[in-house]
């Protein structure tokens, strides 16, 4: 069945007209009056929809009943990402979703290859958080993560607590790091996890020397260097994996 994003509220008996983005898509997958799809705005579980009206341009659906569906993992996790160059960022950002991360925090380090003016900064948000509606349809969660706007590496470890405070665990990927990733405890922890990525060409010395600071632990994944867009997805996928999140 269809699933789509609304943000507004849904009340069972309400007729809604659909935004116009989901009226394009309706009309993309050749939907007809009567039709059934699912509508979720991002605040936990769903409702059953009907179309109830199709015009040339816009779309009108009546809410059904409420499903308290739920696909989150039983743990958060942060990923801190260095910006990639050229679509790995969108890719990045639609794999972290379906692989259940509950933010995304984009980071300009010294070596990324893409520097965003203030104006491409705010266009490049707004097309990441299309994006983590998009993957939410695709895959069934009904709570959007959040994905921060494009922040300086050094402007972002300022604006996180001290780590006696939160009791996050932190975790910074970096091929000089000496503890393995099976040293990793065997269920999730109670508060949120933060993972530190570096962007193509990794974090500088400097870098990596600011987040031990603030409390990061360099992780190794092995003797083989993976490219940032991979390494990642194999921590998201490896964790879910290990703390229940499949």
């Amino acid at each position: 069945m269809p699933r789509f994003f609304v943000d507004s509220p849904l009340e069972p008996g309400d007729v809604l007209t659909l935004p116009d983005e989901v009226a394009r898509h309706v009309q993309v997958l050749r939907l007809a009056a009567g039709d059934s799809l699912t509508l979720f705005n991002g605040r936990g579980g769903q409702h059953e929809a009907e179309l109830v009206e199709l015009g040339r341009r816009s779309a009108l659906a009546r809410i059904g009943a409420f499903e308290p569906a739920d696909a989150e993992p039983p743990y958060r996790i942060t990923l801190a990402q260095g910006i990639a160059g050229g679509d790995k960022m969108d890719w990045l950002i639609e794999k972290a979703v379906e692989l259940g991360v509950a933010r995304i925090a984009p980071l300009a380090a010294a070596r990324s290859v893409v520097r965003l003016s203030a104006e491409r900064a705010s266009r490049r948000h707004a097309h990441w958080q299309a994006i983590v509606r998009a993957a939410c349809e695709q895959c069934g969660r009904n709570r959007l993560p959040d994905v921060d706007a494009a922040c300086d590496f050094s402007k972002w470890l300022e604006t996180l607590p001290a780590p006696a405070d939160d009791g996050a665990m932190r975790l910074m990927l970096s091929p000089r790091a000496a503890t393995a990733f099976a040293s990793l405890p065997a269920a999730p922890p109670a508060a949120e996890v933060i993972l530190l990525i570096g962007p193509e060409g990794g974090l500088s010395r400097e870098e990596e020397d600011a987040a031990l600071a603030h409390g990061f632990a360099p992780l190794s994944l092995g003797p083989r260097v993976l490219r940032t867009e991979t390494a990642g997805m194999a921590v998201l996928a490896a964790l879910a994996a290990r703390w229940g999140g499949w």
